[in-house]
This record gives C-alpha cells, structure tokens and sequence, in this order.
C-alpha cells in the first residue's frame, strides 16, 4: 500500500528516511525516476541511504509493478523527482494510491524560470500546470521540506501561474 506520496528533486536522502517515515511509518520506499533506475551509481547510492527496502523504477517499470505494490500490506512512500513526473503516474496513467490524496512537494531547486514559493522551493510554469492538474484530479498539493515548515497548499500559490 501507498502510505505517503512525495515530490523531491533529491529522490532519496536522509530528510526522507529520518524525518517523513516517523510521521507516516513505512516499510519501503519506491522512487519513480527513469534516468536514476537505469544510472547504476545513483540506483546504489539511493539503495544506500536507508537500510528500509528501496525500488528504483523506471516509469514504464512502475506501470508494470504498481498495482501489486498498491495491493501489499507493507507501508511504501511513492517518490517522484518532479511534479510533472507525479503528475503522469497519477493523473494521466490514474494510478489511485489507496487512500492518500495529499501530495507533499519537497525541494524544488531555483532554476531559470522558475518562480520561487519559498525557501528551496521554486517551480516552473510546467511544473505549475502538473499542480494544477493534480488539484483537479483531487489532490491537496502540499508543499512542505518539513511537517513543521509547511508553505500551505497549491490554491496559494495558483495565482502566480495565471490560474
């Protein structure tokens, strides 16, 4: 079963392990990242960060193997590095993720064309448009690097994007 959705342009590192599996507990972790599932390097780094049980998947892999990590009894955070990559698995592919309809989006990295949210948290017009599409799908779009220093939920910030 899905426990906890997340968007991190970091995939996998300590703030995840530590701090996010106390609040929502979880057996494993499964990142949906393409260039990191097939980078040897990365997959292992992000294997090596947790001593809980880590799937690196591409997103064909993710398609493949979803409904069997929906159906499990152990707890799993699903793991994006970008919005537009969360949206696709959510709304354009409609993977239902049990019960869990908050969508916490973590770093998001300054970048050109990115318009800033809060500290370490910008996103791009198509970042912003993934936003929009999962907030009407029915998702509350939370952006939050911790429970504690949460920003507030995407209808905040809609309006820097034109919606």
């Amino acid at each position: 079963m899905i426990s906890f959705i997340r968007v991190d342009d970091r995939i996998i590192h300590g703030q995840i392990v530590t701090r996010w599996s106390k609040e929502f507990p979880c057996d494993g972790i499964v990142a949906v990242n393409d260039k990191a599932a097939t980078t040897p390097v990365l997959k292992k780094s992000f294997i090596a960060s947790t001593e809980k049980k880590v799937f690196i998947w591409t997103e064909e892999e993710f398609r493949e193997k979803c409904e069997k990590v929906k159906e499990s009894p152990k707890k799993y955070f699903l793991i994006t590095k970008n919005p537009v990559d969360m949206a696709r698995i959510l709304v354009d592919e409609k993977f239902v993720p049990n019960d869990v309809k908050r969508v916490v989006i973590g770093p998001c990295n300054d970048r050109p064309g990115a318009v800033k949210l809060g500290q370490n948290q910008s996103i791009t017009q198509e970042e912003a448009e993934a936003c929009e599409k999962m907030t009407n799908a029915g998702y509350d779009v939370y952006f939050a690097l911790l429970q504690e220093t949460a920003i507030g939920s995407w209808p905040k910030f809609r309006s820097k994007f034109g919606y």
